[in-house]
Order: C-alpha cells, then sequence, then structure tokens
C-alpha cells in the first residue's frame, strides 16, 4: 500500500495544493470521479496515455485510507512537472 500512496503527492503550488498523481497534474479526484461515472481502468488510461495502471491503484489506495478517517502524509514535491 505504501508504495502505491508514493504514486500520489501534495503541493500547494500545484493544482491549488489537492492531491494528484506524482510527475502529472491529474487529480485523485478526477480519477475518482471517472471510475464512479463508470469509466473502466483501460478507458481512464487511454483518455491519459501518461497515467499507468499503477496510478489508479495508488488513486484508489488514497481514496480508500482517506476513507478510514486516516491521514495519509504526502511528501512535498518541487513544482518540476
Amino acid at each position: 500500500m505504501n508504495q502505491l500512496v508514493e504514486r500520489i503527492f501534495v503541493n500547494p503550488d500545484v493544482c491549488f495544493g489537492k492531491p494528484c498523481i506524482k510527475g502529472t497534474r491529474i487529480w485523485v479526484s478526477l480519477v475518482l470521479d471517472m471510475i464512479a461515472d463508470g469509466m473502466t481502468f483501460d478507458e481512464i488510461l487511454k483518455e491519459y496515455p501518461q497515467l499507468k495502471i499503477e496510478d489508479i491503484r495508488a488513486v484508489m489506495a488514497y481514496a480508500a485510507e482517506m476513507t478510514r478517517e486516516r491521514y495519509v502524509e504526502l511528501p512535498q514535491q518541487a513544482v518540476n512537472i
């Protein structure tokens, strides 16, 4: 789980400080919305070819931890995107 969550980052200077997939400006919430709308992982990967299946799994792992009311510590990342 920790290896997956390491694929998520928060930087106050990137996307208003919202959790994003590392190396992108794709919000965790966007991917969750696509899954909730019924998109398959393959459809998401086709729409966003810069993502990997592990990124989508990381989004789900992060969301699962957040629903357990656990605070997930994410590293601050410099803006290199």
